[in-house]
């Protein structure tokens, strides 16, 4: 790499290096990188040694919306240098912007030599508000445009696919991050590929490129004809054309990655969940400082209460269960899609566990591809769930259990994704459920995703049992009180 000038401020691992020096000065480029791998950082890097010499003066960031802040608050600021960063103009998007925000929003139209960063999630390309303020941008500046997790545009006929192809026209540089560009089918490639360069796989439309790379047939039910996808073809051909404009890493590649990856996918509190959250703190509030003594078992019992609405349900004074409209479910799914191979999921609460198999049931239109594992499984289904899920042969890939059931003396080295929908308190029940894939038999590096709620004890629950802290024993009234402060 010729940029003798960069200084990198996080040291890049020998694989980061490789795809830096393969992109650093394309126009278009896929960073086809397995999640765990450090994707993020080597488009960082890439941002930054273009900055530096001058080609570009901006970059427009657009991310699902459980990724798209972890660029704000812990991306950028770990790994872009201090001397960068000390001339960066940094703003999210708010689809309802305050006079403070439109203000912000005014410093990275301006032509200066700052570096402006403009990060958006996906899903405001699909409204009017959000393609006028990226347009706005990309023709007042000299851009990279940079799609993560790519997959979220593989639908040509999504309207926001559109809508970030049409634009993607005024970008000088562009990129797509994703460490599965296919979740699919091949066909998932054309949008990805089409939004970096039309040339790429020079098919005028998505039909021609079906057709090159597709085996269909014609069905026929009622009076309705359909085209039927029965396999698929041409794909060594396909590689080729990729390969010049593509790096793909998988974990088992890289041998210098620590053997445990932390990652968090951010999500927010619904409207109706805001309500009800904010009722129980301020009631939780007055009960501790009403009271003289508070003790771990209260204040554990208060966490529950609330940490169930925030994982979607809420129990009733009748002790009825009322689920509750959430963000958890989807951001969860979406995660499913980025993953390859066999997972585990943990769940502190059975009603979640319930919620999740039925929603990847329907998502996955098959029964078997999830089992559950917690207290309500028959003690005699058990091992079979075990040994179908440790088999690479079996179609069962999600292993969903709660931590306290599952969390011991278990072996799912099958799995190298380990997702926490939500943790318990407890830091045992955290370290032995962690441990289920990290152990002996496991010869890939283990991902592990926390994804927790934007200010809320969520948060607080992720940081402190990180932290080592065991918060069923440790955490008395006061700083529970901190917390819902």
């Amino acid at each position: 790499m010729n940029n003798s000038k960069y200084k990198f401020k996080t040291k890049p691992f020998e694989h980061q290096l490789t795809a830096l020096n393969k992109c650093w000065d394309k126009d278009v480029y896929g960073l086809l990188m397995e999640m765990g791998t450090g994707k993020t950082k080597v488009l960082i890097d890439n941002l930054g040694i273009l900055y530096n010499q001058g080609v570009i003066d901006s970059a427009l960031i657009v991310a699902p919306k459980g990724v798209y802040k972890t660029w704000e608050q812990q991306e950028f600021p770990k790994h872009l240098p201090n001397y960068i960063m000390e001339h960066t103009r940094l703003v999210m998007w708010q689809p309802n912007l305050t006079q403070k925000q439109m203000l912000k929003m005014q410093t990275i139209m301006e032509s200066t030599n700052d570096l402006k960063i403009f990060i958006m999630n996906t899903e405001a390309f699909s409204t009017e508000k959000g393609i006028k303020y990226a347009e706005k941008f990309l023709l007042g500046n000299r851009t990279m445009f940079v799609i993560d997790e790519s997959t979220t545009i593989k639908n040509p006929q999504a309207k926001r696919t559109r809508n970030i192809i049409k634009l993607s026209n005024l970008a000088k540089y562009k990129r797509i991050l994703t460490g599965t560009p296919v979740t699919r089918s091949p066909l998932d490639l054309y949008s990805q590929f089409y939004f970096l360069d039309p040339d790429i796989l020079n098919f005028s439309s998505y039909y021609s490129f079906r057709s090159r790379y597709a085996m269909m047939v014609n069905r026929t039910m009622g009076s309705h004809s359909f085209n039927l996808i029965i396999g698929y073809r041409n794909l060594r051909e396909l590689s080729k054309k990729l390969k010049p404009h593509s790096y793909r890493i998988l974990k088992e590649k890289c041998l210098d990655l620590p053997d445990k990856i932390y990652m968090k996918r951010i999500i927010t509190l619904t409207r109706e969940q805001q309500q009800i959250y904010d009722d129980l703190k301020e009631q939780a509030l007055a009960e501790f400082n009403n009271s003289e003594t508070v003790t771990v078992t209260n204040a554990l019992a208060t966490l529950s209460k609330i940490h169930q609405v925030v994982c979607g349900h809420v129990i009733t004074d009748m002790g009825k269960i009322e689920e509750i409209k959430n963000n958890r479910l989807k951001e969860l799914l979406e995660i499913l899609d980025e993953c390859g191979g066999k997972v585990i999921i943990w769940a502190s609460f059975r009603e979640s566990i319930r919620q999740i198999e039925k929603a990847i049931q329907e998502k996955y239109k098959d029964k078997s591809v999830v089992a559950t594992y917690f207290g309500d499984t028959p003690a005699d289904e058990r091992q079979d769930i075990i040994n179908r899920f440790q088999d690479p042969k079996d179609k069962l890939r999600f292993f969903l259990g709660n931590q306290a059931t599952g969390g011991y003396g278990i072996t799912l080295t099958a799995a190298s994704t380990v997702i926490y929908y939500s943790n318990t308190f407890d830091l045992e029940k955290r370290i032995q459920s962690e441990d289920r894939a990290h152990r002996i038999g496991q010869t890939n590096k283990v991902t592990y995703i926390d994804i927790t709620t934007e200010k809320t004890i969520d948060e607080e629950i992720v940081k402190a049992l990180r932290n080592k802290i065991n918060i069923a024993s440790e955490v008395m009234g006061e700083k529970v009180k901190e917390w819902l402060i």
